[in-house]
């Protein structure tokens, strides 16, 4: 089945899907040499759709295929799930209109990135957030790709990603002897039995109304997610008031301007706090301008 979206005129697909590593993670998959974005989408406990996208001018083509004929509803879900991934409806013109006033980033409206390509739920994004934390990329892949062929619905020889009932459902030791979750192990177990148990309402952050002070709190507040953690986590829900700095942005950040020379995250800080509430978006496109002088960066 195929189906077809308007984009507005900043949406490029290309630079949406290599906007970070989460395009390597499943159910993710690129496949480069069509230049298209393919992932697993949950319709409903045992029906799964494999979808793949690619664009045409201000159009994109989503092509479906599912365990059983897409229903109205069905469809709906699909395309309001490829939307929210690519953050197609985000209105990011007042971040453009800055990035056109300083020459260092005029490049970003020019090539039409900017946009940070997320999962289709909360939950997915704060389970891969927490499974980046003190590792290397090479072990977060392990993680994820545990998860999903371990926890998640096979279909189509793909994996779903895995809900919170069926890791709730597991041990801490297999958490950390089959997932290689190590020290998340009990942080994983912890927060998928509590949005089992309706004690957690991770959804409800996407079209959360508190401010992001608060907001960035209430996302501290679940075991197993720093600083860092909350930070991207909120450029994922479209709030980027925080930089979200780790080890590898805080390299590139003392490579491109410090001349390789350490200073401190408050001297990171103060170097975007110009931005204002789009300090974090800028802050992650001048670490990863490099990506974009290439084609498939990631």
């Amino acid at each position: 089945m195929t189906m077809r979206v308007s984009v507005p005129t900043d949406f490029r697909l290309l630079p949406t899907i290599f906007s970070h590593g989460w395009c390597s993670l499943p159910p993710f998959h690129v496949e480069k040499n069509r230049e298209a974005l393919e992932l697993v989408v949950a319709l409903s406990s045992n029906h799964f759709a494999q979808v793949r996208v690619t664009q045409s001018y201000r159009t994109l083509i989503i092509n479906s295929n599912s365990s059983k004929k897409l229903g109205k509803a069905d469809r709906q879900y699909v395309v309001a799930t490829v939307r929210s991934c690519l953050r197609i409806d985000e209105d990011l013109s007042g971040f453009y209109d800055e990035a056109k006033r300083h020459a260092r980033f005029r490049w970003i409206p020019k090539i039409k990135a900017g946009r940070l390509l997320r999962a289709p739920t909360v939950f997915e994004d704060v389970v891969k957030m927490i499974c980046t934390t003190n590792c290397s990329w090479a072990l977060t892949e392990i993680m994820v790709e545990n998860l999903c062929s371990k926890l998640g619905n096979q279909f189509d020889g793909k994996y779903s990603f895995p809900t919170p009932d069926a890791i709730a459902d597991r041990s801490e030791k297999f958490l950390r002897k089959e997932i290689r979750a190590g020290y998340r192990s009990p942080y994983l177990l912890k927060l998928s039995r509590k949005i089992v148990k309706k004690e957690i309402d991770l959804e409800s952050w996407r079209n959360s109304s508190l401010p992001t002070a608060e907001l960035f709190s209430e996302i501290r507040s679940v075991k197993g997610i720093g600083p860092y953690a909350a930070g991207n986590i909120l450029k994922l829900l479209g709030r980027y008031d925080y930089l979200g700095i780790d080890s590898w942005c805080r390299k590139r950040f003392f490579e491109i301007h410090k001349n390789g020379r350490t200073t401190s995250d408050k001297v990171i800080e103060r170097f975007y706090e110009p931005f204002g509430t789009w300090r974090g978006l800028f802050f992650w496109m001048d670490v990863t301008k490099s990506w974009y002088g290439q084609k498939f960066p990631l």
